[in-house]
């Protein structure tokens, strides 16, 4: 078999290749992959943060209150629209109100035991 120039030169290595070291986002790329702690650290750093020591009745009860504001905020805003934006809002409303009910609901469980 008889390799011709032209095989050869569509298999040469590309020498203008740049090292990555030194390369921020190539860090960032294996600190990702490589580094588990840098994962966890960004966690911490979250704008906003549920209490650990909340317990869970007093999460739920939190949860409920702000449902109840997203759902009159929503009702508030689609009252106000016209056609096919104000049935979407509604339905806004109509998901709020059941994933409240949902909150409620667990509750109401809670409460039994």
């Amino acid at each position: 078999m008889d390799i011709t120039r032209k095989d050869t030169a569509e298999q040469e290595i590309d020498a203008d290749f740049t090292s990555l070291k030194g390369c921020a986002a190539a860090q960032r790329a294996l600190d990702y992959y490589l580094k588990p702690t840098v994962s966890e650290f960004e966690v911490a750093e979250r704008f906003f943060d549920v209490n650990r020591n909340i317990s869970s009745e007093e999460a739920l009860v939190h949860a409920s209150d702000l449902l109840r504001c997203a759902a009159a905020t929503a009702y508030e805003s689609a009252d106000n629209l016209h056609g096919a934006s104000r049935d979407l809002a509604f339905s806004v409303v109509h998901m709020i109100d059941m994933a409240k009910a949902m909150v409620d609901r667990s509750l109401d469980g809670d409460q039994k035991d």
